[in-house]
Protein backbone atom coordinates (compact mmCIF):
# COMPACT_ATOMS: atom_id res chain seq x y z
CA UNK A 1 0.00 0.00 0.00
CA UNK A 2 2.54 2.22 0.81
CA UNK A 3 4.52 1.82 -2.74
CA UNK A 4 1.26 2.55 -4.22
CA UNK A 5 1.29 5.91 -2.57
CA UNK A 6 4.68 6.31 -2.97
CA UNK A 7 4.23 6.54 -6.86
CA UNK A 8 1.21 8.73 -6.82
CA UNK A 9 3.44 11.54 -5.49
CA UNK A 10 5.81 11.38 -8.36
CA UNK A 11 2.92 11.99 -10.80
CA UNK A 12 2.30 15.49 -9.78
CA UNK A 13 6.04 16.76 -9.80
CA UNK A 14 6.27 14.50 -13.42
CA UNK A 15 3.62 17.11 -14.80
CA UNK A 16 5.31 20.56 -13.24
CA UNK A 17 8.10 19.04 -14.70
CA UNK A 18 6.96 18.72 -18.28
CA UNK A 19 4.49 21.87 -18.05
CA UNK A 20 7.75 23.47 -17.52
CA UNK A 21 9.42 22.08 -20.40
CA UNK A 22 6.52 22.58 -22.60
CA UNK A 23 6.21 26.18 -21.12
CA UNK A 24 10.22 26.92 -21.17
CA UNK A 25 11.32 29.92 -23.82
CA UNK A 26 13.92 28.91 -26.77
CA UNK A 27 17.57 30.71 -26.16
CA UNK A 28 16.70 33.64 -28.51
CA UNK A 29 13.54 34.72 -26.87
CA UNK A 30 15.68 35.36 -23.71
CA UNK A 31 15.67 39.28 -22.87
CA UNK A 32 19.28 40.78 -22.92
CA UNK A 33 18.98 40.76 -18.89
CA UNK A 34 18.17 37.11 -18.87
CA UNK A 35 21.05 36.72 -20.75
CA UNK A 36 23.39 38.84 -19.22
CA UNK A 37 22.16 36.85 -15.47
CA UNK A 38 23.50 33.73 -17.66
CA UNK A 39 26.70 35.36 -18.38
CA UNK A 40 27.18 36.33 -14.71
CA UNK A 41 26.76 33.05 -13.72
CA UNK A 42 29.33 31.47 -15.98
CA UNK A 43 31.41 34.38 -14.60
CA UNK A 44 30.97 32.75 -11.33
CA UNK A 45 31.70 29.69 -12.60
CA UNK A 46 35.04 31.00 -13.86
CA UNK A 47 36.18 32.08 -10.90
CA UNK A 48 35.56 29.28 -8.48
CA UNK A 49 36.69 26.91 -11.13
CA UNK A 50 39.90 28.75 -12.03
CA UNK A 51 40.65 29.33 -8.01
CA UNK A 52 39.99 25.81 -7.23
CA UNK A 53 42.07 24.61 -9.91
CA UNK A 54 45.27 27.00 -9.09
CA UNK A 55 45.11 26.15 -5.50
CA UNK A 56 44.85 22.28 -6.15
CA UNK A 57 47.93 22.21 -8.44
CA UNK A 58 50.24 25.70 -7.46
CA UNK A 59 53.00 24.91 -10.37
CA UNK A 60 50.57 26.01 -12.75
CA UNK A 61 51.19 29.57 -13.39
CA UNK A 62 50.51 32.40 -16.41
CA UNK A 63 47.68 30.24 -18.03
CA UNK A 64 45.39 32.33 -20.51
CA UNK A 65 42.32 31.94 -17.65
CA UNK A 66 44.66 33.81 -15.30
CA UNK A 67 45.67 36.71 -17.22
CA UNK A 68 44.80 40.23 -16.81
CA UNK A 69 43.45 40.78 -20.78
CA UNK A 70 41.23 37.97 -20.35
CA UNK A 71 39.64 39.35 -17.12
CA UNK A 72 39.57 43.29 -18.51
CA UNK A 73 38.19 41.66 -22.27
CA UNK A 74 35.69 39.95 -19.93
CA UNK A 75 34.65 43.11 -17.89
CA UNK A 76 34.34 45.21 -21.25
CA UNK A 77 31.66 42.54 -22.57
CA UNK A 78 29.87 43.14 -18.84
CA UNK A 79 29.48 46.51 -19.70
CA UNK A 80 28.57 46.63 -23.01
CA UNK A 81 25.71 44.68 -21.87
CA UNK A 82 24.97 46.33 -18.77
CA UNK A 83 25.06 49.40 -21.13
CA UNK A 84 22.71 47.87 -23.23
CA UNK A 85 20.23 46.07 -21.27
CA UNK A 86 20.32 48.63 -18.33
CA UNK A 87 19.90 51.32 -19.96
CA UNK A 88 17.38 50.38 -22.17
CA UNK A 89 15.06 49.97 -19.00
CA UNK A 90 15.67 52.99 -17.74
CA UNK A 91 14.22 54.15 -21.10
CA UNK A 92 11.38 51.98 -21.13
CA UNK A 93 10.69 51.55 -17.16
CA UNK A 94 12.00 54.88 -15.99
CA UNK A 95 13.33 53.29 -12.40
CA UNK A 96 17.19 53.85 -11.82
CA UNK A 97 17.46 51.24 -9.30
CA UNK A 98 18.39 48.58 -11.33
CA UNK A 99 20.98 50.83 -13.43
CA UNK A 100 22.21 51.89 -9.88
CA UNK A 101 22.48 48.74 -8.84
CA UNK A 102 24.07 47.45 -12.16
CA UNK A 103 27.00 49.90 -11.87
CA UNK A 104 27.58 49.41 -8.92
CA UNK A 105 28.59 45.51 -9.11
CA UNK A 106 30.20 46.74 -12.14
CA UNK A 107 32.27 48.86 -10.31
CA UNK A 108 33.51 46.31 -7.86
CA UNK A 109 34.04 44.80 -10.71
CA UNK A 110 36.81 46.53 -12.15
CA UNK A 111 37.90 47.57 -8.34
CA UNK A 112 38.86 43.95 -8.75
CA UNK A 113 40.65 44.09 -11.42
CA UNK A 114 43.28 46.10 -8.98
CA UNK A 115 43.67 44.06 -6.71
CA UNK A 116 46.51 41.66 -6.01
CA UNK A 117 46.06 37.94 -6.92
CA UNK A 118 45.70 36.57 -3.52
CA UNK A 119 41.99 35.65 -3.09
CA UNK A 120 40.68 38.37 -2.29
CA UNK A 121 40.28 39.72 -5.75
CA UNK A 122 37.83 36.64 -6.35
CA UNK A 123 36.08 37.68 -4.11
CA UNK A 124 35.36 40.91 -4.96
CA UNK A 125 34.89 39.45 -8.20
CA UNK A 126 31.92 37.40 -7.45
CA UNK A 127 30.67 39.62 -4.93
CA UNK A 128 30.38 42.37 -7.69
CA UNK A 129 29.17 39.93 -10.52
CA UNK A 130 26.73 38.76 -7.96
CA UNK A 131 24.96 42.62 -7.41
CA UNK A 132 25.23 43.32 -11.70
CA UNK A 133 23.07 40.06 -11.24
CA UNK A 134 20.69 41.80 -9.34
CA UNK A 135 20.70 44.77 -11.60
CA UNK A 136 19.93 42.65 -14.22
CA UNK A 137 17.10 41.28 -12.31
CA UNK A 138 15.56 44.16 -11.18
CA UNK A 139 15.39 45.24 -14.55
CA UNK A 140 13.81 42.21 -15.82
CA UNK A 141 11.18 42.31 -12.96
CA UNK A 142 10.80 46.38 -13.62
CA UNK A 143 9.57 45.44 -17.35
CA UNK A 144 7.30 42.82 -16.23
Amino acid sequence: MTQVASHSHAWPRLGALVRAARDSRPLTSLSGDQLAMGLSGLCLVHCLATTIFFASIASVGGVFLESHLFHEIGLVIAIGFALITLVSGVLSHGYMMPFGVGCFGLGMMAGALSRPHDGSEVLATMIGVAVVALGHDLNRRARS
